[in-house]
């Protein structure tokens, strides 16, 4: 990998979601121009993904798909979705980030969502639709997303993906430790 300029192709065309991978990776590597480019990759999973495992998979068909697509140094795809856990409905996003010889996967913090949000999820709406409607907001996928209104902007869409991309790249940072 070139360190003056290091090349990623994002899984979506979101400007949260390629923000998000443009701040992370700029953040671990400050001595790099970091050039970031989002272009549609199909996850193959429904548009509102319901379970952990649907989730995660999204992200992963999102990055196979890039990687055929073009030459970069890094492939990088994250997937919100939700699930109902023992303790209640939650939202949370799962990262995939994959170069030429390794993959690490990683997952964000959870929100707590309301049941009444989880079902109308249920009944086949999506998490920005359901959150437009209930805060009289439009396209908030695009901006703070869930996070952002039930946190009273403390946390964002964009915040939570950040950190959770940070994290993932643990095994790019120290190949030599994972590697044993």
């Amino acid at each position: 990998m070139n360190q003056d300029c290091i090349k990623i192709v994002v899984g979506s065309q979101n400007p949260v979601k390629i923000n998000a991978v443009r701040n992370a990776i700029a953040s671990l590597y400050p001595n790099s121009t970091v050039e970031c480019t989002g272009i549609y990759a199909p996850s193959k999973v429904p548009d509102q993904p319901m379970t952990a495992k649907q989730t995660r998979e999204g992200a992963e068909n999102r990055v196979r798909f890039c990687q055929q697509q073009i030459e970069a140094d890094f492939y990088v795809a994250l997937e919100g979705g939700v699930d109902i856990f023992e303790y209640g409905p939650a939202t949370f996003a799962y990262v995939v980030i994959a170069n030429h010889c390794r993959l690490s996967i990683g997952r964000s913090a959870i929100l707590p969502l309301p049941i009444s949000v989880y079902q109308a999820l249920q009944q086949g709406e999506e998490l920005g639709h359901v959150m437009d409607r209930l805060f009289n907001t439009q396209n908030i996928k695009q901006q703070g997303g869930a996070i952002g209104l039930l946190t009273n902007g403390q946390a964002t869409r964009e915040s939570t993906y950040t950190e959770a991309l940070i994290l993932a790249m643990a095994p790019f940072l120290y190949e030599e430790l994972y590697d044993k």
